[in-house]
């Protein structure tokens, strides 16, 4: 993210696509294991048999099939996103002052770190909370979509 982030200039845009290319595998590794998985299942052949199209079965069976761990990856890397984000802020490369960003916020306090500690400490709390937060969602989601878990 850092080299892509560099490579297009600071901006809150570029930021935003150094950080969808860095993570956009992810979501397709996900995707296409899932796909692979729910494609062999009995109701897609009884779909099949019965004479449903091809989108038909996509978009009722297959689908919906695979948004629960898709909707666990997206709340686990937002907080990776967050942190990213913040980080490619802090070193100049993300959003740009007059914009607020948490990572700013933490570059701008190094300078009163002795002085007024909370100019650093509050931002870095608020990054803290936030990643703990969409964890924990995440995790949660993690459970209460994961069948196998369900008794």
């Amino acid at each position: 993210a850092i080299v892509i982030a560099g490579v297009l200039g600071p901006s809150v845009t570029n930021a935003m696509i150094a950080i969808g290319i860095v993570y956009a595998p992810h979501f397709a590794r996900l995707t296409r294991g899932s796909v692979l998985s729910v494609r062999n299942e009995q109701y897609i052949e009884a779909a099949r048999t019965v004479g449903v199209a091809h989108p038909g079965i996509v978009w009722k069976h297959v689908v919906p099939n695979i948004m629960a761990p898709l909707i666990v990856l997206i709340t686990l890397n937002m907080s990776t996103a967050i942190l990213t984000d913040a980080s490619l802020s802090f070193l100049g490369l993300g959003t740009q002052p007059p914009d607020p960003s948490w990572g700013i916020m933490l570059s701008a306090g190094r300078k009163f770190m002795e002085l007024m500690p909370g100019v650093t400490v509050f931002p870095g709390l608020a990054i803290v909370i936030t990643v703990l937060a969409f964890n924990f969602l995440g995790d949660g989601l993690r459970d209460a979509l994961d069948p196998r878990l369900k008794e």
